[in-house]
């Protein structure tokens, strides 16, 4: 059966949520959106491309920082509704230089940094 990417179910923007994933360590790296033909362009490019909201345009991941996300592997759940994008990262994830950007933690109440900014 060929994949077609208007077969995933968007929100009213036409977004549909990508969580990136280490695909060697399994270490969930951020979470993003996309659209129809980020997803199509992501997988023709083997370069995960999002949908910047803020910017209204496509993104992709590493263009100007070389923290690039190659494609590993292009997955979505059962409901059609959520993408899980399995990627080898090239250096930091998040835009806050760091490897992900689920880097804080609320433990005991307290909000903790469990990583540094990448040097």
């Amino acid at each position: 059966m060929v994949f077609d990417p208007t077969t995933l179910k968007y929100n009213e923007a036409g977004l549909i949520p990508a969580v990136a994933q280490d695909a060697q360590s399994g270490e969930v790296l951020m979470m993003a959106w996309m659209n129809a033909e980020s997803v199509a362009r992501t997988l023709e490019s083997g370069r995960v491309t999002y949908w910047s909201r803020s910017r209204q345009s496509f993104w992709v991941k590493g263009e100007s920082s070389g923290h690039v996300q190659e494609l590993v592997d292009f997955r979505f759940d059962c409901d059609a509704d959520c993408l899980l994008v399995l990627v080898n990262q090239t250096g930091a994830a998040c835009h806050t230089n760091r490897r992900t950007c689920f880097y804080r933690a609320v433990r005991d109440g307290e909000i903790i940094e469990l990583m540094k900014p990448m040097v």
